[in-house]
Protein backbone atom coordinates (compact mmCIF):
# COMPACT_ATOMS: atom_id res chain seq x y z
CA UNK A 1 0.00 0.00 0.00
CA UNK A 2 1.50 3.59 -1.42
CA UNK A 3 0.32 6.11 0.89
CA UNK A 4 0.42 10.10 -0.24
CA UNK A 5 1.03 13.33 1.37
CA UNK A 6 0.24 16.43 -0.16
CA UNK A 7 0.72 20.01 0.59
CA UNK A 8 1.07 23.49 -0.71
CA UNK A 9 -3.13 24.09 -0.96
CA UNK A 10 -4.26 28.05 -0.11
CA UNK A 11 -5.56 31.11 -0.82
CA UNK A 12 -4.45 33.48 -3.57
CA UNK A 13 -5.36 36.34 -5.27
CA UNK A 14 -5.92 35.84 -9.25
CA UNK A 15 -2.69 36.18 -11.20
CA UNK A 16 -0.65 34.37 -8.31
CA UNK A 17 0.79 31.15 -7.81
CA UNK A 18 1.10 27.78 -5.91
CA UNK A 19 3.23 25.55 -5.61
CA UNK A 20 1.60 21.33 -5.02
CA UNK A 21 3.45 18.70 -3.34
CA UNK A 22 3.29 15.50 -3.04
CA UNK A 23 5.26 12.43 -1.52
CA UNK A 24 4.42 8.84 -1.85
CA UNK A 25 5.62 6.57 0.44
CA UNK A 26 6.87 4.14 -2.10
CA UNK A 27 7.94 3.74 -5.70
CA UNK A 28 5.51 4.38 -8.56
CA UNK A 29 4.97 4.40 -12.17
CA UNK A 30 2.86 7.66 -13.16
CA UNK A 31 2.00 10.39 -10.85
CA UNK A 32 -0.14 13.46 -11.25
CA UNK A 33 -2.71 15.97 -10.31
CA UNK A 34 -6.53 15.68 -10.69
CA UNK A 35 -9.03 18.61 -9.22
CA UNK A 36 -12.45 18.96 -8.39
CA UNK A 37 -14.92 22.01 -8.40
CA UNK A 38 -18.17 22.32 -6.04
CA UNK A 39 -20.27 20.57 -8.13
CA UNK A 40 -18.15 19.06 -10.83
CA UNK A 41 -16.80 15.66 -11.96
CA UNK A 42 -12.63 15.44 -10.82
CA UNK A 43 -10.47 16.35 -13.92
CA UNK A 44 -6.95 15.56 -14.53
CA UNK A 45 -4.54 18.41 -14.47
CA UNK A 46 -1.39 17.29 -15.02
CA UNK A 47 0.34 13.89 -15.56
CA UNK A 48 4.15 12.44 -15.67
CA UNK A 49 4.91 9.35 -16.22
CA UNK A 50 8.11 7.60 -14.26
CA UNK A 51 10.60 8.70 -17.12
CA UNK A 52 9.69 12.32 -17.11
CA UNK A 53 6.76 12.75 -20.04
CA UNK A 54 4.01 14.93 -19.10
CA UNK A 55 0.35 15.81 -20.24
CA UNK A 56 -1.29 18.82 -19.46
CA UNK A 57 -5.35 19.49 -19.53
CA UNK A 58 -5.67 22.50 -22.11
CA UNK A 59 -6.88 25.35 -19.57
CA UNK A 60 -3.99 24.88 -17.69
CA UNK A 61 -0.87 24.79 -20.76
CA UNK A 62 1.63 27.11 -20.32
CA UNK A 63 0.21 28.07 -16.96
CA UNK A 64 1.07 24.77 -14.64
CA UNK A 65 4.33 22.88 -14.98
CA UNK A 66 4.64 19.16 -13.51
CA UNK A 67 7.95 17.79 -12.56
CA UNK A 68 8.94 14.90 -10.13
CA UNK A 69 11.49 13.83 -8.15
CA UNK A 70 12.02 10.13 -8.10
CA UNK A 71 14.54 10.16 -5.33
CA UNK A 72 12.02 11.38 -3.33
CA UNK A 73 9.27 9.90 -4.80
CA UNK A 74 7.85 13.26 -4.84
CA UNK A 75 6.16 14.81 -7.52
CA UNK A 76 5.54 18.88 -7.60
CA UNK A 77 2.87 21.10 -9.38
CA UNK A 78 4.01 24.48 -10.15
CA UNK A 79 0.48 26.73 -10.89
CA UNK A 80 1.49 30.14 -12.10
CA UNK A 81 -0.98 33.18 -12.95
CA UNK A 82 -3.64 31.33 -11.06
CA UNK A 83 -7.66 32.03 -12.04
CA UNK A 84 -10.70 31.56 -9.93
CA UNK A 85 -11.75 28.70 -11.80
CA UNK A 86 -8.73 26.77 -10.61
CA UNK A 87 -10.39 26.99 -7.87
CA UNK A 88 -11.24 23.10 -6.53
CA UNK A 89 -9.58 20.03 -4.25
CA UNK A 90 -6.68 18.58 -5.67
CA UNK A 91 -6.10 15.73 -5.22
CA UNK A 92 -2.75 13.94 -5.73
CA UNK A 93 -2.78 10.70 -7.75
CA UNK A 94 0.22 7.82 -8.30
CA UNK A 95 -0.10 3.87 -9.46
CA UNK A 96 2.02 0.85 -9.69
CA UNK A 97 2.20 -1.18 -12.41
CA UNK A 98 2.91 -4.53 -13.01
CA UNK A 99 3.05 -7.71 -15.65
CA UNK A 100 -0.24 -8.66 -14.33
CA UNK A 101 -1.24 -5.49 -12.40
CA UNK A 102 -2.36 -1.79 -11.26
CA UNK A 103 -2.90 -0.16 -8.41
CA UNK A 104 -4.04 3.77 -8.14
CA UNK A 105 -3.47 5.83 -5.13
CA UNK A 106 -4.98 8.97 -4.27
CA UNK A 107 -4.24 12.02 -1.84
CA UNK A 108 -6.84 13.16 0.56
CA UNK A 109 -6.72 16.11 -1.53
CA UNK A 110 -5.41 19.86 -0.69
CA UNK A 111 -7.83 22.95 -1.33
CA UNK A 112 -7.14 25.45 -3.58
CA UNK A 113 -8.98 28.88 -3.46
CA UNK A 114 -7.88 31.67 -6.14
CA UNK A 115 -10.37 35.14 -5.58
CA UNK A 116 -10.69 37.58 -8.00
Amino acid sequence: QVQLAESGGGLVQAGGSLRLSCTASGITNNMGWYRQAPGEQRELVASITGGGRTNYTDTVKGRFTISRDNAKNTVYLQMNSLKPEDTGVYYCYADRTGRYYHLDYWGQGTQVTVSS
